[in-house]
């Protein structure tokens, strides 16, 4: 069995499709979480507010495997702590599982293949996926940016670093920012060879002067339509190339999407030889099935498009 912590949108989101693909499933709030056994639960996919590092180590002490969505930076780094754990239980545990991170980590490993070798990972994102996400990306512009730069981190203030970046249609271009993302932190744990990472978020003016203020204006209960975006740049066939992909959807379908597909995947591989290695890993790790988990998210109704350039 399959339980989904949380009914919000992309909580709702994931228990659809996996019901779709005929796995049982359980939805949960929150408040009830400790009303399910572990030992009936193969996947568990936290999908609530707040942060997953408590629930997650007690499903994996409980031998199951564990699905997080969440994108708070101190929470993805409690999750990443978790890795001792996950082995010794020897389950899975899969952090950022939604859009950014999540289909960002998947289409760097899509478009890697491309290169010969690539060193720069490029993330901007557009959009939420319901209330707490709003939040979350309110908070985001006030905090500390982090970006990987020639072996070290670099600490920016959220907010500064203006780069105007184009999103597939019907997003089209926004002005994106540094901002307090998980994305750096688990593209760097996926793809360690990379010399320069970045993660940038959409923001207007008014978000970034009220970003360190109580967020004043209530968001879409529903979320909105929103977008990623990744840019590659390395070496392919011996000249230096940029490589561009993206997708533009509803924000909260993306996370669902991904999440359901990721443990989807885990389930249907189970007891095969190409079963989940182990251990703590970001959507991209090698160690993932990351082609067969992008193909059941495209499969979800999510349409990624590559960007060719123009003449």
């Amino acid at each position: 069995m399959i339980v989904v912590v949380g009914t919000g949108i992309v909580g709702t989101h994931v228990a659809e499709l996996l019901r779709q693909r005929e796995h049982e499933v359980r939805s949960v709030s929150h408040n009830t979480i400790n009303e399910v056994s572990p030992e009936e639960t193969e996947v568990v996919v936290l999908a609530h507010a707040g942060h997953h590092e408590r629930v997650a180590r007690r499903f994996l002490q409980h031998g199951c495997s564990v699905v997080s969505v969440g994108d708070d930076s101190k929470d993805v780094l409690s999750l990443l702590d978790l890795q001792s754990d996950a082995l010794s239980a020897g389950r899975t545990l899969i952090v950022g599982a939604a859009c950014s991170p999540g289909l960002s980590g998947l289409l760097v490993d899509y478009l890697g293949a491309k290169f010969d070798e690539y060193d720069e990972i490029h993330v901007a994102v557009h959009g939420t996926a319901g209330p707490q996400c709003a939040h979350q990306h309110h908070r985001a512009l006030s905090g500390t940016a982090l970006g990987w730069h020639d072996d070290e981190w670099l600490k920016r203030p959220a907010g500064s670093g203006r780069e105007l970046c184009w999103f597939p249609e019907p997003i089209g271009s926004r002005d994106c920012y540094r901002a307090d993302l998980a994305d750096a932190l688990l593209l760097k744990h996926s793809f360690s060879h990379a010399n320069r990472i970045s993660a940038r978020v959409s923001a207007t003016r008014r978000d970034r002067i009220l970003g360190r203020l109580p967020m004043l204006i209530p968001p879409h209960i529903e979320g909105d339509m929103g977008a990623v975006r990744v840019e590659l740049r390395g070496v392919k066939n011996g000249q230096r190339t940029v490589e561009i992909a993206g997708a533009a959807h509803p924000m909260g379908h993306i996370a669902g999407a991904v999440a359901a597909a990721t443990a989807h995947e885990i389930i249907q591989r189970a007891g095969t030889e190409g079963a989940f290695a182990p251990g703590v890993f970001g959507l991209g790790a090698e160690e993932i099935p990351n082609a067969a988990i992008f193909k059941t998210v495209l499969n979800s109704g999510v349409r990624v498009q590559q960007f060719y350039g123009v003449h």
